[in-house]
Formats: structure tokens, C-alpha cells, sequence
């Protein structure tokens, strides 16, 4: 700040010794008079006073307006302000380079939300599909117990047949000739005895012999 407030009273004073010299160049064009600001400069007066009325007049103004915009420039250059520009410039490059990033990076944002969106769908028909085969379930089950009893009638129609076999294969004796005979027979076929006529003590005393 010491440094920028040297520059701003050195090109100030030089600014307003331009305006003096503008002013004095004006006198002269319009006086038609000597230029009294030429004699502060002894060691070169002559050689000034040898420029004509017009050359001094634009070389004055140009030089005071010069001269009044390097200081009006050092005057506004704020350090602090410079320093926030170039602060909020990178963020505003960091940004639009974050900003480039997340456009980048959008695709594969959406083929993941897709992803996501895919799976839920999936889930929610194979959790459609579970309830499905659960109720399945619970409807087979009635055909489950009438299958076991089925089976449990089977097996005793199978002993059922198992004992008619065993019942065949091993026939009743004849009380009267002792040969074997089917208990379906009313009549002998070997001694042509009447079975069903016979009295029961009769068969009683033939069985224990």
C-alpha cells in the first residue's frame, strides 16, 4: 500500500503540473503572449520557447491526459479486489472443469440408474413368482394327504390280496378223505362228500386227527 501510494502522489503531481502547463498553453494561444511556465526551466527556457503556440497546447493536454489516466489506474487497482477476481476465477474454472466432469460422468449416472431400476423389476417378479409357487404349495398340499391316503389304502389292499394268495396257495383239507381242497368247495372233488352238509363235530374229529 506504500508503494502504491508513492505512485499515485508522484503521477498526481505530475498530472497537475500537466493541467498548469495546459493552462499556461491556453494563455498563450489566446494572449498571444510568452509562456511564463518556460522560465521554472532555466537550464532549457530558450529552447522551449522555440515550440510554437499549438505544439505546446496538444503536447500539454496530452500529456496531462496521460498522465491523469496512469493515476486514475494505479488510484483503482485494489490489491485486495485483484486477489478476489482471481479467487473467484479459478472457482468459477473449477467449476465449469467439475461441471464438465459430472456431464462426463452422466452416462454412466443413468446406465447405473437403469441398472438399478432393472433390478428392482426383477425383484419384484421374482418376488410375484415366490407367492405364486407358495400358493402352488398350499394347493398341493390336500393332494399330498389324499396321495398318502391312497397309499394307505393300497398297502392294506395289498395285504388284503397278500393273505387271499396266501389263503389259495395253502387250501383246507376234506374231513372226510383228508385231501386238500379250496374253501370255496361244497363238494369234495376227490370223495364226492357234501362239506357244507356235514356236521361240525364230524369236521371237529377229522381236523384233530
Amino acid at each position: 500500500m506504500t508503494r502504491k501510494g508513492i505512485w499515485i502522489w508522484l503521477f498526481s503531481s505530475l498530472t497537475f503540473v500537466a493541467l498548469i502547463h495546459l493552462i499556461d498553453a491556453i494563455s498563450v494561444l489566446i494572449f498571444n503572449s510568452q509562456s511564463k511556465m518556460f522560465q521554472l526551466y532555466p537550464l532549457i527556457n530558450e529552447k522551449l520557447q522555440v515550440i510554437a503556440p499549438t505544439s505546446y497546447f496538444w503536447g500539454s493536454t496530452g500529456a496531462a491526459f496521460i498522465l491523469w489516466g496512469i493515476t486514475c489506474m494505479i488510484t483503482f487497482d485494489n490489491p485486495v479486489e485483484t486477489f478476489l477476481n482471481k479467487i473467484l476465477s479459478d472457482a468459477k474454472s473449477q467449476s465449469a472443469a467439475e461441471s464438465q466432469i459430472l456431464e462426463e460422468k452422466s452416462e454412466l449416472l443413468d446406465i447405473m440408474n437403469e441398472t438399478v431400476v432393472m433390478n428392482n423389476i426383477l425383484l419384484a417378479q421374482v418376488k410375484d413368482i415366490a407367492c405364486n409357487v407358495r400358493m402352488e404349495v398350499k394347493g398341493i398340499q390336500p393332494l399330498k394327504e389324499s396321495v398318502d391316503k391312497l397309499q394307505t389304502e393300497l398297502s392294506r389292499l395289498e395285504r388284503g390280496i397278500g393273505e387271499s394268495e396266501k389263503n389259495t396257495r395253502h387250501p383246507s383239507r376234506c374231513p372226510i378223505c383228508g385231501k386238500p381242497i379250496l374253501l370255496e368247495f361244497k363238494v369234495c372233488p376227490y370223495c364226492g362228500e357234501n362239506i357244507r352238509l356235514l356236521p361240525k363235530t364230524v369236521i371237529a374229529l377229522r381236523n384233530f386227527r
